[in-house]
Parts: structure tokens; C-alpha cells; sequence
């Protein structure tokens, strides 16, 4: 499939004739690909994300649905949904980035990570479907009367917190791995298939299983976690990385504080990478709002479980017709732009529905709009990552814009919540906060935008590389 040609860091990725000329070749630092090893690596890839975006898309709206069920509040389920997930990234994402930008094995340097915490995540989602029962027999274990839902609730955000954490870890390395091994002149379109394995898996997840949450979750995770398992785990065992050059040295009395100083000292010496976490942070967390109480808004509309699943599937269908499209766009005018249009459209299409929203089709119609427009700038801005971010350090820096987004994430959940608990559960407001985040997104992306021109802009931008050197590593 690959074979070792430039250095591995290099930035520039082209596609050329082989040597022979009589073969078109595409390359990714030290790794060059023939059209049948794109196609295997496509296919990898698409099968490890389509494992992965199944247990993205199905866990979150399961365990929501359950915590309604078993009487959580909304401040729990903003707290256990928002907060606990963010603070988990907070400290998660940074430690892993930095460690597996170092790391150096046979296997690569993103395999190890992605491999490994798979069968905890694995067991963690066994356990989220057996934690009912196991909620009762923890009960009965000490002596407890009434309800046991406050007990089947402890099990839930234990099992929750396990699975967050490991999954953690593989979100903050797999981008990471997607980065090195495909070639930048195809990333867009890479992306954009990506998107449509996910979506997919969307489609799937709320056209067939939703419906079955309330009464069949236990096989539903089961099914899900062997799902997870086994296609994740042909993706690591079959996907080859390349080779790296050494990392930087580190001295032998580098220390917690000294490390984290450096930390940020790299991730924010240029301007230019700090609007760009402060940007696409906002940016990111504009969708938060809607997405985290969508089934508790579609509830006081007195829309139904199956029929929230089915506009969340009448979305994604949408959303899987543009994704690659907008992947070719963004390879073709670049993301900076494709994913400007796309939050411009967001930000003003919920800021409008805030006002338009007054019946159960109105909800249903907006809330698909959303969900496809929110879709399309997550598209468009995934392939933005590896233009901006610098290739040597691509999981550092990733982390970096990550920690900002769930640092954000952690303070606006619970607020989100107290807000919808004054408001009496007006849920509507949650467009409100949406479309008003996307604006002031917009704000900060113009200034964003003339610090890329600056450095070169749409056709000759590089991505500043931090200034290291062996005494500060």
C-alpha cells in the first residue's frame, strides 16, 4: 500500500507521477500511495470511522433517553452530558496529544493509542446497557428503599465516566492518525467521506434502533459495543503509519509544571493559532445548545421518540448527500471559506427559528435544518484543521483548540441549565443561545481571517512551526 519516500513531517503533500511515470502516486510524509493503496486506505479508515461514529452517535442520544427515563434532572444531565465530558477532556486530551506526537513504536505513534483503550470502551458500553440491573442490585446490596432509580442513576454516570475517559482518548489521537497517513491534496474529499460514513451510521442508528431505546437499551448497547470492537480493531491492526523523525529532546529534569508551561507556551506564542482556538471553540460549541436538549425540546412539542429519530435520520440523509461535495469544495476553495459560508448560514438560520418555532412541524423542520447545517460546518472544518495546525505537532495543537471548546463547554452546560430551570424548561432558548453563538463566531473569524492572510493566505499559507528548542524541551 505505502512505501517510505519524503520525510514525514514535510507539509507539502502532492500528487505526482511514480518514477516510472507510468503510475499517478500520492504522498503523506514518508508514506506514498498507488490509486489501489488509496482505495485500501480509504477503506480502512471508513470502517474504523464507521465503527467509531456508531458509537458517537448512538451512546449520547441512548444515555440521554435513559436518563430521562430514570428521572434525571436537567442540571444532572447537563452535568453528566456537557460538564463531566468537557472536564474529562480538559485534562485527557492534552497529556495524550503531547505523548503520542513523542511517541515512536513499530506500530507508529497514533496506533497505540487507539488501540488500547478500545476494550475498556467496550466494557464500559456493556456495562451502560446492564447498569438497570446492576442499579437494583447495588440497592438491594445496601439496604435501600423506594425508588431505585437514584441508584440505577450512580450506575449510569460511573459506567459514563469510564467510557468518556477512554474514549477521550482515542478523539483526541485519531484525527491525529487521518492527518499522517492521508495525502493533503485529497484530505477534503477524505473528510467528506468520512462525514458520510458517519452520517450513515446516523441514518441507520435513528431509522432502525432509536425507536428501541426505551424498551430493548440493553441490546442496543451490546450490539453496538461488539460493533465498535471489531471494526476499530481491523482499522489499527491493518492501517500502516510511516515513519517520524526523533522528537525534540526532553531534559532530565523537565517536571509537571515545566511541561505544562511549555504546553501553552508553543501552543500560543503566534497570534495566529490563538484566534484560531478562540474561533473554531465558539464556533464548535454554537451547536451545543440544541444538540444537548433536542429530545427534551421535541418532548414539549409532544413529538414522540421514533419520530424525533426519524427528522434526526431525514437530516442526515441531507446532510450524507452534501458531505461530499462540500469535502471537494473545500479541496477546491479551500475550507477556510467553505466552513465561513456554512456557520454564516447557521448562525442566522437559528437565530430566525427562535422566532419561528411555535409548533411541533415548525420544531421538527428546524431542528432538521440544525442538524444539517451544523453537519455541514463540522464537514467543512475538519478538513480546515490539517491546513492551519502544523503537521509535526498536529495532536498537540489539535488538543489545544479541544481544551479551549470543552473549557468553554464545561462553564456553558450547567449554566445552560440553571437557565432552562428559571425559564421553567423553555427549551426553545436553546436556538436562541445557538444562533447567538454562531454570530459571535463570525465576529471573531473575520480578524481570524485577515491574521491567515497575512501569513500568506488561501494559496501560500504554511502553518507557523512552534519555536522549540532543546533547552525549553
Amino acid at each position: 500500500m505505502s512505501t517510505p519516500n519524503l520525510p514525514p513531517d514535510n507539509p507539502t503533500v502532492t500528487a505526482a507521477p511514480s518514477a516510472s511515470g507510468s503510475r499517478k502516486t500520492w504522498t503523506a510524509g514518508s508514506l506514498t500511495y498507488t490509486v489501489g493503496g488509496l482505495i485500501l486506505l480509504m477503506l480502512l479508515l471508513l470502517g474504523g470511522d464507521f465503527a467509531w461514529s456508531m458509537r458517537e452517535r448512538s451512546v449520547q442520544p441512548l444515555f440521554q433517553i435513559l436518563l430521562r427515563q430514570y428521572e434525571a434532572s436537567d442540571f444532572l444531565t447537563s452535568l453528566l452530558l456537557g460538564s463531566i465530558p468537557a472536564c474529562i477532556t480538559v485534562l485527557v486530551w492534552p497529556v495524550v496529544s503531547v505523548w503520542s506526537d513523542r511517541t515512536r513504536t513499530r506500530w507508529g505513534r497514533r496506533i497505540p493509542f487507539l488501540f488500547f483503550p478500545t476494550p475498556f470502551i467496550f466494557g464500559a458500553m456493556v456495562g451502560l446497557g446492564y447498569a438497570p440491573e446492576l442499579g437494583v442490585w447495588v440497592q438491594q446490596l445496601m439496604g435501600g428503599t423506594g425508588s431505585p432509580n437514584p441508584y440505577i442513576l450512580g450506575v449510569f454516570g460511573l459506567f459514563w465516566v469510564v467510557f468518556e475517559v477512554f474514549a477521550m482518548v482515542t478523539n483526541s489521537v485519531f484525527y491525529g492518525l487521518v492527518n499522517d497517513t492521508v495525502p493533503r491534496a485529497m484530505i477534503g474529499r477524505f473528510f467528506g467521506l468520512f462525514r458520510m460514513a458517519s452520517l450513515g451510521a446516523g441514518v441507520y442508528f435513528n431509522f432502525s434502533l432509536i425507536g428501541y431505546a426505551e424498551t430493548h437499551a440493553k441490546q442496543v448497547f451490546l450490539g453496538i459495543a461488539f460493533l465498535y470492537l471489531v471494526g476499530f480493531s481491523i482499522m489499527c491492526l491493518f492501517v500502516k503509519e510511516g515513519t517520524y523523525p526523533p522528537p525534540p529532546p526532553v531534559v532530565e529534569n523537565d517536571n509537571l509544571i515545566a511541561k505544562v508551561g511549555r504546553y501553552f507556551r508553543e501552543c500560543t506564542q503566534d497570534r495566529f493559532y490563538t484566534f484560531a482556538f478562540i474561533t473554531l471553540a465558539v464556533a464548535n460549541i454554537a451547536a451545543q445548545p440544541i444538540n444537548l436538549f433536542s429530545i427534551f425540546t421535541a418532548k414539549s412539542y409532544g413529538i414522540e421518540t421514533a419520530q424525533y429519530g426519524k427528522f434526526l435520520a431525514i437530516s442526515y440523509i441531507c446532510s450524507f448527500a452534501l458531505s461530499f461535495p462540500l469535502g471537494w469544495l473545500s479541496d477546491r476553495f479551500h475550507p477556510m471559506r467553505t466552513a465561513f459560508i456554512c456557520l454564516a448560514i447557521y448562525a442566522i438560520s437559528m437565530t430566525t427559528g427562535f422566532f419561528m418555532v411555535h409548533t411541533a412541524s415548525a420544531f421538527g423542520v428546524f431542528f432538521i435544518i440544525h442538524t444539517v447545517l451544523s453537519g455541514c460546518f463540522f464537514t467543512a472544518s475538519m478538513a480546515l484543521y490539517p491546513m492551519v495546525f502544523p503537521k509535526s505537532q498536529f495532536s498537540q495543537f489539535y488538543s489545544a483548540y479541544s481544551l479551549l471548546n470543552n473549557v468553554l463547554l464545561f462553564a456553558a452546560a450547567p449554566l445552560l441549565g440553571l437557565i432552562l430551570k428559571f425559564s421553567h424548561s423553555w427549551y426553545l432558548l436553546t436556538f436562541l443561545i445557538s444562533g447567538g453563538l454562531g454570530l459571535v463566531s463570525l465576529g471573531l473569524w473575520v480578524y481570524w481571517y485577515r491574521l491567515f492572510n497575512a501569513r500568506g493566505g488561501i494559496k501560500n499559507f504554511v502553518p507557523p512551526e512552534p519555536l522549540v528548542s532543546a533547552k525549553s524541551v
